[in-house]
C-alpha cells in the first residue's frame, strides 16, 4: 500500500466510485483491480465497481483484495482495543503511516460496462443474485456471437429484460442537451472533437465503436430511458479540460429531457496519477503506434483516476447531489459476489444418492484391487475417507472424477490420477489412479480438511492424442451452458515486455532484440541490469532507454489476454453462464469462462483438471503391443512391482525416453541416489527441482541417504513431518507444515502461503512472508540457516513445487516406463517413437538408444511401412523396429493410409505408386527423399527423377502406356551415385535421423589423428 490517506473531514460525507475501468479491460485500464482496492481504502471510498469493458474478468481480484485489507483493518482494530493506539502519539502535522491510515474497508459492487454494437456505453450495476446471473447470461450471449476476445452485444438484448440491475448510461461528453432538437441541429463541431475518445474523455477502448452524434444517441438512450426508466441514470464524469462545470450543466438538462437522474463518477482508467505514463504505453501497444505517434490518443493529463471524497465534491460544485445519488444507489446493490454460492452437479443415477453411489462404488473396488482381501488397515482408511467425505458433502466431485475416468476407460484412454485428493483409497478403488495410498505418508485431513473447508484436488493425465474425446465427452454430457474450461490469464513477463513496451518507445528493433535476449533474467536487481546493458553495448543513463526500463517493470505482472486453462474444468448443477460469463476459445467447439483458477478457487468452486500426457500415450501404445506380439495384458496397477532389474538399470542412468529421468541433470543424479524401491522414484521425481535445489536440500539428503552425514531433525515435531525424507524438506507438503510447526504460522497464514506460491509469478509477493517466517522460526529455536534455507526452498516451490502425491503419481509412470524399457526396448522405442512429439529426446537418439540395446532397427519401406512404426519378426526369435512413415517430414498419415491400401501384392516403381495410391508428385519426391524406394531396387536419385519426371503429366489409365510391350519410355538416366556422406545427410533432411554411421564417424580420422 504505497499512498497516504486523504484524511477525511469531520462530518464528511462518504462516497463511491462505481465505473472503474481496471487493466482487464485489456491495454486500457492502466491499475489492477487490487490497486484501485487499496487506493479506495486509503481514500475512505465507501464502495467501489470495478467495471471493465463487456467482462466482469477482475472482479475476483479486487474481491480478494478488499477481503485481505478488511483481515489488516480487523487484526488492528483488535490489537488496539486491547493495548491501546498502535505507535506512540504523533504530532498533528506529521500524517499517520498508510498501514495505519485505513479505516474503512470499501465495498464491492459486481458490475460490467457493456459497450454495444451501436456505440452505447453502460455501466450495469449486479443489484441482486438474478441481476449477477441475467448479467451473466448477457456477456455470454455477445461473447458467444464473437470470436475469442471480442463481444457482439446489442440494443436489443437489452431490451429482453434487466431485472435486477441498475444501469448507468454514459454520454458523450460535450453532447448538446436541448430536447426536441433535430439530428443536424445537434451535429456541431463537438463531435469532430470526440474523434479520438471512448472512455468519455479517455482513451478509445477496445470494442467499443466511438461515442456517437447526438442525433444517433438521442433516440437510442430514450428508448432505453422509456424502458427502464425506474433502473437507469445517466453519468455525470468530468473531463478535467477545463469545462467540467459548463458540461455538468448541459449533461443535467439531458437527465431531465430523458427523465432519469444523474449520478456522479471520476470513470478512472488509473488508480493514481503517476501511471499516466504506462497508460499511454497500454494505449500504444493496442493501437500498433509509438507513444510519440498518439497524438490525441494520449491522455491530456493524469486526472482520470480514483478520487476521494472532497475532491469529488469539489469538481462537481452544484451538482454534488449526484454523489449522494451514486451512494445509495451502492447501497440499493446488496449483492456480494462472496455470496456467490455455487452448486456442483449432484451426480445422482438410477435411483442412488451421490452418499450411496460413492460408497458402493469404492467398497466394490475394494474388492476388485485387492482380490486375496484388503488389508484392515486399507479398509479402516476407505471407511474413514468416506465419513470426512460425506461429512462435507464432497461425494459429487468424486463421482464427477470416476466418471470422466470410467468414460476414458471405455474407450481404452489410458488414465492417471494425480493431486492430493487423488492418493487417496476412495479414488485407488474406484480406478482414478493406480497408485496404492499406502504409498504415501499424508493422511487423507490434509487433503480434505474439514478445518480448512476447501475443496478436494484431483487431476487427472490423459493420452495427449486422445484427452480432446474426453473434453468433447465433458460437454456432450453436462451442456455448453453448464460446463466450461477455466481461463489462464496471460501477463506480462519479461521478454514480452521488453519487446511491446520498446516498439512503443520507439526503441530500434536491434536495442529490443538486444534487450529480450540479453536482459530478461536480469528482472531482480537494478545494478544487473545496469551492469549488463554497458556488456551489451547500451547506456542506462540514456533517457529513453532508462524511462523504457521503468515502464517495463512497471508492466511486468499486468495481464495482456485471456486463454483457456490446459484443462481446468468448471462443471454445476444449474447454468453456469448465470454464475460466470461462458466465451469462445480460439481452439474450436472449446468454451471457457473468464476467470482463471486462482479466481474459482477464491470463490471456493470446484473444478476438475483434464490433462494431457505424453507418456501415457506412450505406455498405452506399449500397452497395445505387448499384448499383440507377446499376448501379455498389462495395466498401470498390474505391472510387476519393485522388479530389481529395472532399478539397476535406473542406477546405471540408462533412462533415455523414460519419464520423468531422461534429463541430464536426472541422469546425473541417478547414480547417487542408486534408487532400489518405488518410494526412492517418488523422492527421485520430487528431488530434482528448482524448490529443493535452490533451497540446497539435495546434497544433504544423498549425504545423509549414503551414510556420510548424521540423521538428525530440527526437533521432535519436525521429525515427524521429515522423517521419511532423512529431515531434509523435499516436498511442498513439508514446507507447509514447517512453516506451521516451526514458524507457528496458523492454519489461514499456510494458506495464504499456499496461495502466495500459486501467484508468485505473477505479483511476486511471496517475500511478504519472509519475515515472519524467519522471525517464527527464530522465536521456536531453530537455526538461522536451517530457517533461510527452508525459506528459500518455499520461494522455489513458487514456481515448480511438487506435492508428495504428484510425485507419487508420476514414480508411477516412472517404473511403468522403465519396466517396458528394460524388459521390451523394442515395444517400448516403437511405442515412443509413435507418441512424439514428446520428451526430450529426437527420434534419431531414441533410434540409437533402441539400437545400442541390441533392437534391430529397418529403414522406412515402401513395401513394409505404415504411418506408424511397426515391430517384425526379427527372424531369431525377437522383434525388430520397422520405422513408419511418419518419420518422414512433409508426409501425411491421410497419404500413408492410402499407400498402405494400394499395396496390395507390392509396388514395381515410382510411377505404379502415383497411379494406384494416387500419391501427387510432391508427395512421391518426399517419399523418394526419404529412400523408402530402395526395395524396389531404386537409388535415391533415381527414384527422385521419377518422381519429378511426374510433375504436370496425368494420363489416363487406358494410355498410360504401362502395360506389358506397350508404351515408349524415357531411357534411363545414368545418375552418378551418393557418397555414404551425402546419403547421411539426406537421411537427416528428409527424417530427421539415420540408420547409417554417425556423421561424426566419417571424420574420426581427421579428429582423432592416428585412428583408422
Amino acid at each position: 500500500m504505497e499512498h497516504t490517506a486523504i484524511p477525511r473531514r469531520l462530518g464528511e460525507r462518504m462516497t463511491v466510485e462505481l465505473s472503474i475501468t481496471s487493466n482487464f479491460t485489456f491495454l486500457t485500464g492502466a491499475s489492477h483491480p487490487e490497486d484501485y482496492a487499496e487506493r479506495a481504502a486509503f481514500e475512505g471510498l465507501e464502495a467501489i465497481a470495478i467495471a471493465d469493458a463487456n467482462s466482469v474478468a477482475g472482479i475476483v481480484r479486487a474481491h480478494q483484495r478488499l477481503k485481505e485489507i478488511a483481515r489488516i483493518v480487523a487484526a488492528r482494530a483488535a490489537a488496539e482495543a486491547e493495548d491501546g493506539p498502535i505507535g506512540p502519539p504523533r504530532p498533528a502535522h506529521i500524517p499517520a503511516p498508510p498501514s495505519l491510515s485505513i479505516r474503512t474497508v470499501p465495498r464491492l459492487v459486481p458490475a460490467a460496462r457493456l459497450v454495444l454494437t451501436e456505440g452505447l456505453e453502460i455501466t450495469v450495476l449486479a443489484a441482486t443474485r438474478a441481476g449477477w446471473g441475467r448479467l451473466c447470461r448477457l456477456l455470454t450471449v455477445g461473447r458467444r456471437r464473437a470470436a475469442k476476445g471480442a463481444c457482439d452485444l446489442r440494443l436489443e438484448d437489452l431490451l429482453e429484460g434487466m431485472e435486477g440491475m441498475e444501469l448507468i448510461l454514459h454520454a458523450p461528453p460535450d453532447l448538446p442537451a436541448g430536447a426536441g432538437r433535430t439530428a443536424s441541429e445537434d451535429r456541431g463541431p463537438g463531435d469532430a472533437r470526440q474523434a479520438g475518445a471512448a472512455l468519455s474523455g479517455g482513451p478509445p477502448g477496445p470494442g467499443g465503436a466511438g461515442p456517437l452524434s447526438a442525433g444517433v444517441w438521442r433516440p437510442l438512450a430514450r428508448r432505453l430511458a422509456q424502458r427502464f426508466g425506474g433502473q437507469m441514470h445517466l453519468a455525470l464524469a468530468p473531463v478535467y479540460d477545463g469545462a467540467d462545470s459548463v458540461r455538468f450543466d448541459r449533461l443535467a438538462r439531458l437527465a431531465a429531457a430523458l427523465g432519469l437522474p444523474t449520478i456522479a463518477t471520476a470513470r478512472p482508467i488509473l488508480h493514481h496519477g503517476r501511471r499516466r505514463k504506462l497508460a499511454d504505453v497500454l494505449t500504444a501497444i493496442r493501437l500498433g503506434l509509438r507513444v510519440d505517434e498518439l497524438g490525441r490518443a494520449a491522455l491530456a493529463n493524469g486526472e482520470q483516476r480514483l478520487r476521494g471524497p472532497s475532491e469529488m465534491r469539489r469538481l462537481l460544485g452544484r451538482h454534488e447531489g449526484a454523489l449522494d445519488r451514486a451512494a445509495a444507489l451502492a447501497a440499493r446493490c446488496s449483492f456480494d459476489i462472496a455470496s456467490l454460492r455455487y452448486e456442483y452437479p449432484s451426480e445422482i443415477a438410477d435411483g442412488e444418492s451421490p452418499r450411496q453411489r460413492l460408497a458402493r462404488l469404492a467398497r466394490e473396488g475394494l474388492d476388485w484391487r485387492y482380490p486375496g482381501g484388503a488389508p484392515a488397515k486399507v479398509r479402516a482408511m476407505l471407511e474413514h475417507e468416506l465419513q470426512l467425505i460425506a461429512k462435507l458433502n464432497y461425494e459429487p466431485y468424486f463421482l464427477t472424477v470416476r466418471d470422466i475416468v470410467a468414460f476414458a476407460r471405455e474407450r481404452g484412454i489410458l488414465c492417471q490420477g494425480r493431486g492430493s485428493a487423488a492418493n487417496s483409497v476412495v479414488c485407488y478403488c474406484m480406478g482414478v489412479t493406480s497408485v496404492s495410498p499406502e504409498i504415501g505418508t499424508m493422511v487423507f485431513e490434509r487433503f480434505v480438511s474439514e478445518a480448512r473447508d476447501e475443496p478436494p484436488d484431483i487431476d487427472v493425465d490423459f493420452e495427449h492424442e486422445r484427452r480432446e474425446e474426453v473434453i468433447q465427452h465433458i460437454y456432450e454430457r453436462y451442456g455448453r451452458h453448464r460446463a466450461g474450461l477455466c481461463a489462464t490469464v496471460i501477463h506480462y513477463r519479461g521478454k514480452r515486455a521488453i519487446r511491446e513496451v520498446g516498439a512503443a518507445m520507439g526503441l530500434s528493433k536491434d536495442t529490443i532484440g538486444a534487450l529480450s535476449s540479453q536482459l530478461w533474467g536480469f528482472f531482480s536487481t537494478n545494478g544487473l541490469e545496469d551492469q549488463r546493458m554497458r556488456e551489451i553495448g547500451l547506456d542506462p543513463e540514456d533517457r529513453r532507454l532508462k524511462l523504457t526500463m521503468e515502464l517495463i517493470h512497471e508492466i511486468v505482472g499486468f495481464p495482456r489476454h485471456l486463454s483457456q486453462h490446459v484443462g481446468g474444468f468448471v462443471v454445476t448443477e444449474g447454468r453456469l453462464d448465470e454464475l460466470v460469463p461462458i466465451e469462445n476459445a480460439a481452439m474450436e467447439d472449446r468454451t471457457v469462462i473468464c476467470w482463471d483458477k486462482d479466481d474459482i478457487e477464491a470463490l471456493g468452486i470446484l473444478k476438475v483438471d483434464v490433462l494431457s500426457l505424453g507418456m501415457l500415450t506412450c505406455i498405452r501404445k506399449a500397452f497395445d503391443l505387448l499384448k499383440m506380439h507377446h499376448g501379455q495384458d498389462h495395466d498401470l496397477a498390474a505391472l510387476p512391482q519393485e522388479d530389481p532389474k529395472v532399478y539397476d538399470m535406473l542406477c546405471r542412468a540408462d533412462s533415455v525416453g523414460v519419464f520423468q529421468v531422461e534429463s541430464r541433470a536426472q541422469m546425473n543424479f541417478l547414480p547417487r541416489m542408486r534408487p532400489r524401491n518405488f518410494y526412492d522414484l517418488v523422492i527421485e521425481v520430487a528431488i530434482i527441482r528448482p524448490g529443493p535445489i535452490q533451497g540446497d536440500m539435495v546434497h544433504p539428503y544423498i549425504r545423509r541417504r549414503n551414510g556420510e552425514e548424521e540423521v538428525s531433525f530440527p526437533s521432535d515435531e519436525l521429525g515427524q513431518v521429515l522423517g521419511k525424507t532423512l529431515g531434509v524438506p523435499l516436498f511442498q507438503e513439508q514446507a507447509m507444515q514447517i512453516a506451521i510447526i516451526g514458524a507457528g504460522f496458523t492454519p489461514d497464514e499456510a494458506d495464504r502461503l499456499r496461495r502466495a506460491l500459486a501467484t508468485f509469478k505473477k505479483r511476486g509477493n511471496i517475500t511478504d512472508f519472509r519475515s515472519r517466517f524467519l522471525r517464527g522460526m527464530a522465536r521456536n529455536g531453530y537455526d538461522a540457516e536451517f530457517a533461510e534455507r527452508c525459506f528459500s526452498q518455499i520461494e522455489g516451490f513458487g514456481s515448480y513445487g511438487f506435492p508428495e502425491s504428484h510425485a507419487a503419481s508420476f514414480a508411477l509412470l516412472v517404473y511403468a516406463s522403465a519396466w517396458i524399457k528394460c524388459h521390451h526396448p523394442a515395444v517400448f522405442a516403437c511405442a515412443l517413437l509413435n507418441a512424439q512429439p514428446m520428451g526430450f529426446y529426437a527420434p534419431a537418439q531414441i533410434v540409437r538408444d533402441a539400437r545400442e540395446h541390441g533392437v534391430e532397427v529397418r529403414p522406412v519401406s515402401i513395401e513394409a511401412s505404415y504411418w506408424d512404426n511397426v515391430l517384425e519378426p526379427d527372424g531369431r526369435g525377437g522383434l525388430a523396429l520397422r520405422l513408419g512413415l511418419r518419420q518422414i517430414k512433409g508426409v501425411r498419415e491421410e497419404d500413408a493410409a492410402w499407400l498402405a491400401a494400394a499395396r496390395g501384392n507390392g509396388y514395381r516403381s515410382v510411377r505404379d505408386v502415383w497411379r494406384r495410391a494416387g500419391l501427387g508428385p510432391h508427395v512421391l519426391a518426399r517419399l523418394a527423399e526419404a529412400d523408402v524406394f530402395a526395395p524396389l531396387g531404386l537409388t535415391r536419385r533415381e527414384a527422385l527423377w521419377e518422381a519429378r519426371a511426374l510433375a504436370g503429366d496425368r494420363p489416363l489409365p487406358l494410355f498410360a502406356g504401362d502395360m506389358e510391350g506397350e508404351g515408349v519410355r524415357e531411357p534411363a538416366a545414368h545418375l552418378p551415385e551418393m557418397t555414404e556422406g551425402e546419403e547421411i545427410v539426406e537421411d537427416y533432411v528428409a527424417m530427421r535421423l539415420t540408420l547409417r554411421r554417425h556423421p561424426v564417424a566419417l571424420l574420426r580420422h581427421i579428429l582423432t589423428p592416428g585412428s583408422a
